[in-house]
C-alpha cells in the first residue's frame, strides 16, 4: 500500500503529535490547523472547570442567542468610533441606562464610558479625583504634591495598583471583628486636605458584603461641618451596583448621596456578560475634568473618550446592550433574585454541618465567607477542605484575611448566574463528606506551603 497521506494520518500519530512542543522557542515550521487546534485544546484540558469555579466573580455562561451575537463581533474594535458608529452609540446608551439604574439626577448631565473590567474603571474614577484635587489646590496656591485616598483594607488590589502608578498614598482603615467593613468608623483619623477621595465597596471582594455608603457619607458630611473639607466618594460596585438595584432597591448607596461623584461596575461579573467590561459614570461631567477626556468624531459630531486603553473588544459591549434588553429591570431582579437563593441555601447548609461559622450568609450580594468554627479541630484546615472539593472538580479558595484579621482564614463562594439549585445540592453534598472525611482523620493533615494572601 502506498503511504498514507497527513489527513489520513490517525490523529495522534501526526507530525507534531508525536513529539513534545517546545515553550520556550517560536517554533521554526507550522503543522496542520487540526493539530495546532489538538494540542492547545488538549492542554486546557488540565484548566479547571469553569462552570463549578466559585473562586471567580466572572460570567462563564451566556444563552445561545449571545454566544451567537459574540461570535458575529468578534472583529470589533471598540476604539474605532469612526468606523463602528453605531457600535459606539450603544456604548452610550449603556452607560446612559446605568445612570439611570444608579439614579443619577440628570442623565443627560452625567457622563460615562465602557472600560475592560472594573479595574479599569475603578482607575479612571481614581485618576478624576486626583485630578480635580490637584486643579483646586493649584488654583489655591497650595502645595499638591503628596495625595491620600482612603479605604478599606479589604480592597481590590486594583485600588492598590492605582495608587502605586499614580503616586497616591493609599490610606487603608483596618478591619476587626467589630468594624468588618469600612463604616465610617474613625474616618477622621484618615482624611486631610491631601484626601483625594474615599472609596466604598459595594460587595467586598474578601466577603461579599456591603460596606454602608450613607454611612460614611455621613461620617463625611460631620468631617466637612467640623473642619471644612469636601472629599468625595466613589463607590466601586464591581458586583453591588449590578445587584442592589434589583435586589436591594431600598438602599441608598448611589447617586442619590449627593458626596457620591463616581460609580463603577463590571459588567462580566453579575452584569451577566463574558470578559472583559465594566462601566464607570460620573454624576455629572463637572466631576471628570476635562483635561482627561479626549474627543473623536462620530456621525458628523464628536464623542468624549477616557479609557487606560485603546484598542479593546467591542463585542462585550453589544453582549451588554443585549442583556439589558433581552432581561430589563424585571429579568435582571429575577436573575439576581435566583443567585441570591441559591446563595442563602448553601450558606444555611453550610452552618448547620457544625464545623464552620458564618461571617456573612450571601444576603448583600450572592456571595458569602466562612470560618473553622473555634476549637473544632486541630487536624485539619479550611485549605485542606479546599483541596478535598478540588478532588470533585470544585474551586472554593481559601484564604487569611487581610491586615489585622491575617491570623483568621476563611473560605468564600460566589454564586453566578449559571449554578443552579440543584447543581448546590450536589455541592452541599460534597461539602458534607469533605467535611466529615476531615473530621474522622486520627491525626493532622501534613503540614503544607499556604498562601500568604487573596487578591481575586
Amino acid at each position: 500500500m502506498g503511504a498514507m497521506s497527513g489527513e489520513e494520518t490517525p490523529l495522534f500519530d501526526r507530525p507534531g503529535e508525536a513529539t513534545v512542543a517546545r515553550r520556550d522557542a517560536f517554533p521554526v515550521s507550522g503543522m496542520l490547523p487540526d493539530t495546532a487546534y489538538e494540542l492547545v485544546h488538549d492542554e486546557i484540558m488540565l484548566d479547571g472547570n469553569a462552570r463549578l469555579n466559585l473562586a471567580t466573580f466572572v460570567t462563564t455562561w451566556m444563552d445561545d442567542h449571545a454566544d451567537r451575537l459574540y461570535a458575529q463581533a468578534y472583529d470589533k474594535n471598540m476604539i474605532d468610533k469612526d468606523e463602528y458608529p453605531r457600535t459606539a452609540e450603544i456604548e452610550k446608551n449603556c452607560w446612559q441606562m446605568l445612570a439611570d439604574l444608579w439614579h443619577t439626577p440628570d442623565v443627560q448631565a452625567a457622563v460615562g464610558t465602557s472600560t475592560t473590567g472594573s479595574s479599569e474603571a475603578c482607575m479612571l474614577g481614581g485618576l478624576a479625583f486626583k485630578r480635580l484635587w490637584r486643579n483646586a489646590r493649584s488654583a489655591a496656591g497650595l502645595p499638591h504634591d503628596r495625595p491620600n485616598l482612603v479605604m478599606s483594607s479589604a480592597v481590590q488590589v486594583c485600588w492598590e495598583k492605582f495608587c502605586n502608578y499614580f503616586d497616591v498614598e493609599p490610606r487603608f482603615v483596618p478591619l476587626s471583628d467589630e468594624h468588618r467593613v469600612l463604616d465610617g468608623n474613625a474616618l477622621e483619623d484618615y482624611v486631610d486636605e491631601n484626601t483625594i477621595g474615599v472609596v466604598a465597596i459595594l460587595g467586598v471582594t474578601y466577603t461579599g458584603m456591603y460596606e454602608p455608603v450613607a454611612e460614611i457619607a455621613a461620617a463625611l458630611d460631620a468631617i466637612q461641618r467640623k473642619t471644612g473639607l469636601d472629599i468625595p466618594i466613589h463607590v466601586d460596585g464591581a458586583s453591588g451596583a449590578m445587584i442592589a438595584p434589583f435586589l436591594q432597591p431600598d438602599l441608598v448607596w448611589d447617586f442619590r448621596l449627593p458626596r457620591v461623584h463616581s460609580v463603577s461596575t463590571s459588567g462580566h461579573k453579575y452584569g451577566g456578560v463574558y470578559p472583559g467590561v465594566g462601566w464607570v459614570v460620573w454624576r455629572d461631567a463637572a466631576w471628570l475634568p476635562d483635561d482627561l477626556v479626549f474627543r473623536v468624531s462620530y456621525l458628523g459630531g464628536e464623542m468624549p473618550t477616557f479609557a487606560l486603553n485603546f484598542s479593546r473588544p467591542g463585542a462585550q459591549i453589544l453582549l451588554q446592550y443585549y442583556l439589558f434588553l433581552r432581561l430589563g429591570f424585571e429579568g435582571y431582579a429575577q436573575m439576581q433574585k435566583a443567585a441570591q437563593e441559591v446563595a442563602l441555601y448553601l450558606s444555611r447548609g453550610i452552618a448547620e454541618i457544625g464545623a464552620f461559622e458564618l461571617w456573612n450568609d450571601g444576603s448583600d450580594i450572592p456571595v458569602f465567607a466562612w470560618q473553622l468554627r473555634p476549637g473544632h479541630t486541630e487536624n485539619w484546615t479550611l485549605q485542606d477542605l479546599s483541596d478535598r472539593l478540588r478532588m470533585k472538580g470544585w474551586l472554593i479558595p481559601a484564604y487569611p484575611m487581610p491586615d489585622d484579621l491575617s491570623d483568621l482564614t476563611v473560605q468564600r463562594i460566589v454564586v453566578r448566574n449559571g449554578l443552579s439549585m440543584d447543581l448546590a445540592a450536589e455541592l452541599l453534598d460534597d461539602i458534607r463528606s469533605a467535611t466529615a472525611y476531615l473530621d474522622a482523620l486520627p491525626s493532622p493533615m501534613p503540614a503544607a506551603e499556604r498562601p500568604t494572601g487573596f487578591h481575586h
